[in-house]
């Protein structure tokens, strides 16, 4: 899926993922490829999204997730 995680900054991230781990205000939860569409908001924590090269961690304040048609943008 593609995945692109956005600060009011800069991009974090910007890729190809096989999933991401995010912190929702309702509990952490993560999204696989071909999710169904969905928007949640998220709280303060550590975003993991995994590659096939590994994984990566960035720390988020908070903020929004939409995915749709096997694309994730997360604006923190």
């Amino acid at each position: 899926m593609q995945l692109e995680i956005i600060t009011p900054d800069k991009k974090l991230f910007e890729g190809e993922a096989t999933g991401v781990s995010l912190p929702g205000t309702d509990g952490s939860f993560k999204i696989l490829n071909h999710h169904a569409p969905m928007v949640a908001s998220l709280k303060q924590g550590i975003v993991k999204v995994d590659t096939a090269a590994g994984t990566e961690q960035f720390t988020i304040k908070g903020g929004i997730v939409e995915c749709g048609d096997n694309k994730v943008v997360v604006l923190a």
